[in-house]
C-alpha cells in the first residue's frame, strides 16, 4: 500500500516558499487548527524585499514541492502577498482575522465542513472548486457564519506546543519535542513525546485522536494512555520517517485503529474529494473514514 510521508514541523523550519513570480521567503512556524488538529497555516518570513514581514500562507495554495530541495511552490504572486491582510503572526488569530485572509485570496471556506478541508481531505481539491456545490456550498457558508462569530482563536503556533507536558491517565510522561504531519493532508498525525527523567532519551508518538483534554492554559495536553502502555510502545527515530507498517505496530500495541482505516488510494490523490452533499448527510472522507473518526477528538 501506498504511504504518505509524515514530515516533521521542525523540518519545515527553513523552507523556502516559492511564488509564481519568485521567493517569497522562509518557513518559520506554523499555525494547526486545535479543532480538527490539522495545518491551517505557514507562517513565513519575507525577507529583504517586504522588510522581513511575516505572512501567512494556505496549504490550500501549495502545489508542488521539492522535499529534496526544502521548497514549497505556491499559486499566488509575491504581489499578492504584499497586499494581503497585515496580520500579527505574534498575536492569536481571531475567525474575523482569518475570514480576511480567505476572503483576500478568494479561498472556499474550510470552517464549515466535516472534514479536514471543507468537505474533502486535501487542501488543493478547494482550488479546484470540486465537490463543493448546490446545498453543499450553502451549508459551508451557513457554517462558516457561524464560525465568524466564534471568538475563539482555535490556532496554536507549532512552536508554542513545545515543552506542553504530556500527561497519561496515571502520571506524567514527558513533553512535546514535535509534530509530525502528513504532507498531502497537512493533518497532524502525531505529537512526539520527549519522555521524562523517568524513561530518560526515549521518544514515542501520541496521535490527536488519543488525547482526551488540552488545557493551553496550563500547557498540559491529557492522553487516554497509562505510562506502562507508553513505556512499552514503539520507539520513535526521528531521523527516519515513520513507516506505515510502524504505525500499525504503534496503533496496534495501543489497541486503537489508524487514521487511514479502510484507505482508497488513486493514482491523482490531488483529485480525492468526496461529492456534495446536503446538511446531514452521512459521507466518507477520501481514506475511507467518516468524519466522526477523522476528528477523533
Amino acid at each position: 500500500m501506498a504511504t504518505t510521508m509524515l514530515r516533521s514541523t521542525k523540518d519545515l523550519e527553513g523552507y523556502a516558499i516559492e511564488a509564481t513570480d519568485g521567493m517569497i521567503g522562509e518557513v518559520k512556524d506554523v499555525y494547526f487548527d486545535d479543532e480538527k488538529w490539522v495545518v491551517r497555516y505557514l507562517i513565513v518570513e519575507t525577507g529583504s524585499w517586504l522588510a522581513s514581514r511575516k505572512v501567512l500562507i494556505s496549504p490550500i495554495a501549495i502545489g508542488k514541492a521539492d522535499w529534496a530541495a526544502s521548497v514549497l511552490a505556491v499559486s499566488i504572486t509575491k504581489d499578492q502577498v504584499k497586499n494581503s491582510p497585515d496580520i500579527d503572526t505574534d498575536k492569536p488569530v481571531s475567525r474575523q482575522h482569518e475570514m480576511q485572509y480567505l476572503n483576500y485570496y478568494s479561498y472556499p471556506y474550510y470552517l464549515g465542513g466535516a472534514s479536514l478541508w471543507g468537505g474533502g481531505a486535501y487542501p488543493g481539491a478547494m482550488l479546484m472548486n470540486v465537490g463543493y456545490g448546490g446545498c453543499y456550498a450553502d451549508y459551508l457558508e451557513g457554517q462558516a457564519d457561524h464560525a465568524r462569530a466564534d471568538e475563539d482563536p482555535h490556532l496554536r503556533s507549532g512552536k508554542a506546543v513545545m515543552k506542553y507536558h504530556i500527561r497519561a491517565t496515571d502520571g506524567d510522561i514527558g513533553h512535546v519535542g514535535g509534530l509530525l504531519v502528513d504532507e498531502e493532508t497537512w493533518a497532524v498525525r502525531y505529537l512526539v513525546v520527549e519522555a521524562g527523567n523517568w524513561w530518560l532519551g526515549h521518544q514515542v508518538l501520541i496521535a490527536p485522536q488519543w488525547i482526551e483534554k488540552v488545557s493551553w492554559t496550563d500547557r498540559t495536553v491529557s492522553v487516554n494512555v497509562t505510562r506502562q502502555a507508553v513505556k512499552h510502545a514503539p520507539t520513535y527515530n526521528s531521523s527516519v520517517a515513520p513507516s506505515r507498517e510502524q504505525e500499525i505496530d504503534l496503533h496496534q500495541h495501543h489497541g486503537r485503529a489508524g487514521y487511514w482505516a479502510n484507505e482508497v488510494k488513486l493514482e491523482n490523490p490531488e483529485f480525492h474529494v468526496i461529492t456534495s452533499a446536503p446538511q446531514g448527510v452521512s459521507h466518507q472522507t477520501r481514506d475511507g473514514t467518516m468524519p466522526d473518526e477523522r476528528r477523533g477528538i
